[in-house]
């Protein structure tokens, strides 16, 4: 864009020398009046033209990003950004001569810091232009976007462990994290790059997706999506893909010569194919028998050798008979001393049936099932909810009401009755106690059931807030009534100090004081980006007073603690030996503490009226939080109409602000008085208020009107932030629903015994008993820890008597209900352990 006219510059330089004049001592930090004087009918052909212009370029982390531009015929040049000059003293100017032209040349560099970038977020991009001047006139360059690169964490979607068979079609899905520039995606097949210009059986979609067109036995393997920019290189988790095949019979054999008891036979054999990599057995008998038809069986059983083979037979028949009578009586004799309260011994004695490490695919039955007798006899615990060393208290008795009802001899049996049912009943007894007086009165958000020695689960749908009862974490002989509760922030009162903050639900499991012989693991959500140097994280617990207590400090565990955590990126394991109320709080040690928040834009699904309303939630980032605003949305009659987005919300005491942009005045008018609504620090920080948004306004210039398209900001005053690009019509369009349904609130939210566990329990057993004994060539828990990568936690699993057992129990409650046994099995088998000695079971041990 050049000036041709001597006029303008003119005007333009007299109107920047007079106030440069009037600006005294500013005059030094702001550019130089850099207009010539131009001579009348000058040569356009001096005008000035970039050697070198500015291009776009991405801040990494902090470094600044260094902006240059170089034009002939120049006599001066600078920067403006944003459509504001850059200080005179910020440029760094060279002066030369143009070798081929002969005609003097300037070059200008400046640097951009992230700070200058970041003060004008959320308002329009960052851009910088080069204008140079000649004696003819100026001529200015294109725009240079300064953008701060960025990638995050998380992937949007990660690839699953999947079982495919011979010649079917594979696609593992990734979507890589969100990112600055856009992450370029590669595939990693135990750790060589996947290059589909080599195999031309694989090929990698658009979207990123893995496609093998027909599964060879070589594509059994461990597959990782990577995505990296000029920032970072993220590593999605590897998901495990198994190639099997189905065993197929051989064809049949001849038939046999005819035998003396007039029968012959043939056979055939799993072998075309034999099953491979876990694939199924042949189906059916590899014998067949039938009696003789030809001429050759002639033989009579008439004669005395026939008549005594027969008898033989026969006397040896009674024998085994007999031998197994004596048998039967040993073993019930034997088995009415093992525990004189149990008063039916099934739940011991279940069958088990052969498995192989490959799992039951969904139309076939599960090849290891435990199925518990329930009218096994139970025990009533009785004890102090609060033991207290200052005198006896008053015992708190959990009966189990019309649940139980006596036998002979103190034995109950346990009945059924409806889910309903049993939940008021359970609700309203647990309620006559002091300490459960605040557990909610409904049943959504709680969940309870009855365990013994066998362990079990119990789930809060849609939370993911889970309890672990691990095997011989109740005393056999004993039965608990067992619940699990959310409670909302607002009915808890959760004092915090300082910096502190709430990072995850407020979760009570019990009864308290209830005897447990093992560890149960307590999981739940948290909205922490945890970094040892940015929090210092706490576990509290309340008392039976009411007080709350920290009882552990993450990272500063004691190896023989009641307590201990595993942490991760969005979830805690929380192992105890008492049940109580916990939370997760955390106190921030610098400003780079930051909480991820869930953003969601929601809209009426209907519009009535001229008025139509966006609501955009600020939450935590965790499963419960959603299931709240999803279920109060749903009431309202709202539906989602953007994809959530995640922020990282720091501890720097700024508010978050929310803006609308670009709405379309000839269809829509925006009732927002002011430029941008604002949520203040604390109440996002604190974490104990719930359904925090804002609203915008938006009315139609007419009822037709159903096309709506805007621009939602959200960010953190010098903080992060994120823009949605709401473009739908109201009328009609739902693709976005989909994205946040529930699961059904009827699901199972109490699993007993074996069905509560990926592994069977007799693999778990053997497991156990292989790993625990120290093994001088390391093929023990201590690896086994360092497999799954636990092995920061090596003296807390050695405190335990059985090392291995923790190790399980962790990867149940972190795998269930998706874990992949053949991965836990490949890292058995990699200790020099045999995998397939450990994962299955002989019609012996049945």
């Amino acid at each position: 864009m050049a000036v041709r006219s001597g006029l303008w510059p003119a005007l333009l330089g007299i109107v920047l020398a007079a106030w440069l004049r009037g600006s005294g001592a500013q005059q030094s930090a702001t550019v130089a009046n850099p207009v010539p004087n131009p001579v009348p009918g000058s040569n356009p052909d001096l005008l000035p033209h970039f050697l070198v212009e500015p291009e776009d370029v991405y801040i990494v982390k902090n470094k600044p990003v260094l902006l240059v531009c170089k034009a002939t015929p120049a006599t001066q040049i600078f920067f403006k950004c944003n459509g504001e000059w850059v200080r005179q003293v910020d440029h760094v100017i060279e002066r030369s001569t143009d070798g081929s032209s002969g005609l003097p040349s300037m070059e200008v560099r400046i640097n951009v810091s992230r700070q200058q970038v970041e003060k004008v977020f959320g308002l329009e991009e960052f851009w910088c232009q080069c204008v140079a001047w000649s004696s003819s006139g100026t001529t200015k360059s294109q725009k240079a976007y300064i953008r701060i690169a960025y990638l995050r964490k998380n992937f949007e979607q990660e690839p699953l462990a999947k079982e495919v068979s011979l010649e079917q079609g594979i696609v593992l899905p990734c979507r890589p994290p969100e990112g600055i520039p856009p992450a370029e995606v590669e595939w990693l097949r135990n750790e060589d790059l996947v290059d589909p210009s080599m195999d031309p059986n694989v090929y990698i979609t658009r979207e990123h997706s893995l496609v093998v067109r027909q599964a060879r036995l070589a594509d059994t393997a461990n597959y990782t999506c990577v995505a990296k920019n000029i920032v970072a290189r993220r590593r999605s988790a590897s998901a495990a893909v198994i190639v099997y095949v189905d065993g197929s019979w051989s064809p049949w054999s001849k038939w046999s010569a005819c035998g003396l008891d007039c029968t012959h036979w043939r056979s055939r054999e799993c072998s075309d194919p034999a099953p491979r990599n876990g694939g199924e057995e042949c189906q059916g008998a590899d014998l067949d028998t039938r009696n003789c038809t030809s001429d050759l069986c002639v033989h009579t059983a008439s004669g005395p050798e026939d008549v005594a083979l027969y008898v033989g037979l026969i006397a040896v028949a009674v024998c085994l008979l007999l031998l197994l009578l004596v048998l039967i009586l040993v073993y019930c004799r034997k088995k009415e001393g093992l525990d004189s309260d149990v008063a039916d011994s099934s739940i011991l004695t279940s069958g088990f049936q052969p498995v192989s490490i490959k799992p039951s695919k969904a139309d076939s039955p599960h090849l290891l099932t435990i199925q518990p007798d329930l009218s096994t006899t139970t025990t009533t615990y009785q004890g102090s909810l609060c033991p207290r060393q200052d005198g006896p208290s008053p015992k708190f008795q959990l009966t189990n009401g019309h649940l139980l009802s006596p036998l002979g001899s103190g034995r109950h049996t346990l009945h059924h009755s409806s889910p309903t049912s049993e939940a008021e009943d359970f609700v309203s007894r647990l309620s006559t106690q002091n300490y459960f007086r605040s557990l909610p009165r409904g049943t959504s958000n709680m969940a309870y059931g009855t365990f013994n020695f066998l362990g079990g689960r119990l789930m809060i749908p849609n939370t993911g807030i889970s309890l672990l009862i691990p095997p011989d974490a109740i005393p056999r002989g004993k039965i608990y009534e067992i619940y699990l509760t959310l409670h909302k922030p607002e009915d808890v009162r959760l004092p915090l100090a300082g910096c502190q903050t709430l990072l995850s639900p407020i979760v009570s499991c019990g009864p308290p004081g209830v005897l447990l012989t093992r560890p149960v693991i307590l999981t739940m959500d948290h909205c922490g980006e945890p970094s040892p140097e940015s929090w210092s994280l706490r576990l509290k617990k309340q008392s039976c007073e009411g007080s709350w207590e920290d009882v552990l400090h993450l990272g500063e565990e004691a190896p023989s603690h009641l307590y201990y955590c595993q942490l991760e990126a969005g979830a805690c394991y929380v192992f105890t030996e008492q049940l109580g109320r916990f939370a997760l709080v955390g106190e921030a040690l610098s400003v780079a503490a930051a909480k991820r928040l869930k953003l969601l834009l929601f809209a009426p699904v209907a519009c009535t009226s001229l008025e139509y309303n966006i609501r955009v939630y600020c939450l935590h980032d965790t499963h419960d939080a959603l299931k709240e605003v999803v279920q109060l949305e749903k009431q309202l009659g709202g539906q989602l109409i953007q994809e959530p987005r995640v922020l990282h919300f720091k501890d720097s005491y700024h508010n978050l602000r929310l803006s609308i942009h670009d709405v379309p005045s000839s269809l829509w008018k925006s009732k927002l008085l002011v430029s941008y609504q604002e949520i203040p620090f604390y109440h996002i920080w604190n974490g104990t208020q719930q359904y925090l948004h804002c609203t915008f306004t938006l009315e139609r210039v007419s009822p037709s009107t159903s096309d709506l398209a805007c621009k939602v900001w959200v960010w953190q005053v010098e903080g992060d932030g994120q823009s949605f690009n709401v473009n739908f019509n109201i009328t009609k369009d739902t693709r976005f629903t989909e994205l946040l349904v529930l699961e059904s609130e009827g699901g199972v939210p109490a699993l007993v015994g074996p069905s509560a566990f990926k592994i069977p329990f007799l693999i778990r057993q053997k497991i156990i008993t292989s790993l625990d004994p120290p093994c001088s060539r390391g093929a023990d828990w201590r690896t086994l820890a360092q497999k799954l990568h636990l092995d920061s936690h090596l003296s807390f699993f050695a405190s335990k008597p059985s090392p291995t057992a923790m190790i399980l129990n962790l990867w149940e409650a972190r795998h269930f209900p998706n874990g992949n046994l053949s991965q836990l099995a490949a890292a058995v088998a990699g200790l020099g352990q045999p995998d397939a000695g450990l994962f299955t079971v002989s019609e012996a041990e049945c």
